[in-house]
This record gives C-alpha cells, structure tokens and sequence, in this order.
C-alpha cells in the first residue's frame, strides 16, 4: 500500500489555498499572499515540492480604484481549454457597515501555459446586487457550469456578513440564472464573533456532490461546515441540499493547529486519494487584527470515505516540515 506522507505546512504563510491538479500532471497552486497585492501561479509535479517551487506574479492590483486593495482568494479553473482565475478585491482598506467592500472578478488566459501565457480581466462578476462579495468557485456538472460564492444580503440577515449563493453560468464571467441562497450562517458554530459562510469547495463522489464551506471568526473559531446534494438532484433548488448541523473540521488543540478552514480539494500523486487543502495558524495568540497576521499556512491531509459515501476529513494533523516558525512569526 503506497504511503501518502505530505509535509506540513505545504506552503508557509499563504491563507485560502487552492491547488489544482492538471491534465499535464502538474500542481497549480494559488493563495492568499499576506500583501494582498497580486496573484501568483506556483507549480510542481508533487504537492511536497510545492513549498519550494518559484512563485509567477501573472496580475497584480491596481494602483487605485476597484481592484486596487486587498486582493484575496484566487482560484483557477480550466474551462473549455481556457485559463481563468477567480478573485475578489476591494477599492479600499475600509469597512462599510459590517464588512469590506470586495466585489468578485475573473481574468482569462488563452495560452497553454498559465505561469507563462497572458491574462486578460474579463471584468467583474455582476450578481444582481452590490455588495460585499467574494470566495468565488467553479462546479462544472453534467454540461453546466455554476458559480458559487459568498456575498452579503442585509436584507436576508441583517447580521450576517456573508451567505453562500449559487448560479448557473451563461459563461465563464456571466450568471445565467438569479443567485439561490444554500446556506447562511445562524448555527451557534458559525456566529461566533462573525456571522461568516464562507469559501465554498466542492468535492464530488459516491454520486453526491459535497459542499464545504467556512464559518466564524478568523482566529481559532474558524472552521469548516457542510452541505450535500445528490448529483442528479436540481442544484438550484435550495431544498435539494441538506445541511449538517456540526462542523466536519475544526481547531485541534491536540496537534496545535488553529482555524482550519477556506479549503479546496485536489487528488494524490496516482489519483488515487482526495486530499483536503486548507490553511490553519499553529498558535493562538494574534496580536492585533487576525485578517493581517500573515501565518495561516497552507496544509494538506488525506480524506478518508464512510459506508455511506461521506468524507471523513478527522482533524487538523500535527506539524512535519522541518520550518523556523519562529522567523516567520518576527517578520
């Protein structure tokens, strides 16, 4: 039985990871960078080698306006043979009411390789309303394309800084359909501090298609939620989905990692296991604002499948990456 062993963190200090496994049989990773300024590309054959392999700037902010602060939680996704990386920023550092002002936005690349090739912006995504929005991923099912994020509706829940929507795509920067709600946060789990779902993965198997989501305060309240569907169930009927009512991953003060959440999912080396991704700090006491400590690192485990055909993500696993933290905590 092959022994599947990552080194933990997989990458340091980059927050919302999303590694994608290519049909060329590489690694693309993306991330939060504690800047917040620009999106960068790494790639590797194994996600071992990810924590040493050169880092590609293909966008950066803009010097003012729109896109021109705090640049967070890129993803790319490939679709009919095009490059496209999803992301939201802000026009400012301010908090309007109860949240940023992030709006969410995609760039496109034509040429093969996406570290190298050119990115166009394709502008921003147009939700129906205006409002802090963000977390933005891609389900490709039966033909379709859908666009799942996280935005704010004072109007659904007056405390709520983010829900999770859903929509069918017209196009890979262009809903087709209005935005459904599947979830928004009221479990105690998912208020504490902040009333936050959000970052949105999904993961299909056993005939379902899975949906993790993050919940609370970015601190060691931060963890992971769940919804599900069957997967030849209409996904745009919020009544297809069901809920689980505990969180499926969270802070283990065993192994010392705190926060875990804003997850992705990618596939082993042989294709042969999922593997969770996701950030977590490996200490609690922050100082100042969560949001700019720059040590959520990105780590990667094995998932494991019950009878049912339910993921088993257990619990954060210990440190293993021979790493100074304490440098990177002085930084």
């Amino acid at each position: 039985m092959k022994n599947y062993t990552y080194l933990n963190p997989v990458v340091t200090q980059r927050a919302d990871p999303y590694i994608y496994k290519h049909i060329d049989g590489y690694y693309y990773f993306l991330a939060s960078v504690p800047e917040y300024d620009r999106i960068e590309i790494r790639k590797s054959k194994t996600i071992n080698e990810l924590f040493k392999a050169p880092s590609v700037i293909v966008w950066k902010k803009h010097l003012d306006g729109d896109m021109s602060e705090l640049i967070w939680a890129p993803e790319i996704h490939y679709i009919d043979k095009k490059w496209y990386i999803y992301f939201a920023a802000a026009p400012n550092k301010e908090v309007t009411g109860i949240t940023f002002n992030h709006r969410m936005y995609v760039i496109e690349c034509l040429d093969a390789d996406p570290l190298t090739g050119t990115w166009t912006e394709k502008g921003q995504i147009k939700t129906g309303w205006e409002s802090f929005s963000l977390d933005a991923t891609i389900l490709q099912h039966k033909g379709k394309l859908y666009y799942i994020w996280a935005q704010e509706d004072r109007n659904v829940n007056y405390e709520s800084h983010s829900n999770i929507y859903i929509a069918e795509m017209e196009n890979p920067w262009t809903l087709r359909t209005k935005p459904v709600m599947l979830t928004q946060p009221l479990l105690d789990w998912e208020i504490k501090i902040f009333w936050v779902n959000e970052g949105p993965a999904i993961l299909k198997k056993n005939g379902k298609i899975f949906l993790t989501y993050s919940a609370s305060a970015t601190d060691e309240n931060y963890c992971m939620g769940m919804l599900v569907v069957n997967e030849n169930d209409d996904l745009l009927d919020p009544k297809s989905w069901k809920k689980l009512e505990k969180p499926v991953f969270k802070t283990s003060y065993k192994n010392k990692q705190y926060g875990p959440g804003h997850n992705s999912f990618t596939v082993s080396e042989d294709g042969m296991k999922d593997l969770l991704v996701y950030h977590a700090r490996n200490y609690t006491d922050i100082e100042g604002d969560p949001l700019y400590d720059p040590n959520r690192h990105t780590r990667v485990q094995v998932i494991e499948w019950d009878k049912d055909g339910f993921p088993i993500f257990g619990e954060p696993v210990m440190d293993t990456r021979n790493v100074d933290f304490d440098s990177l905590r002085k930084k």
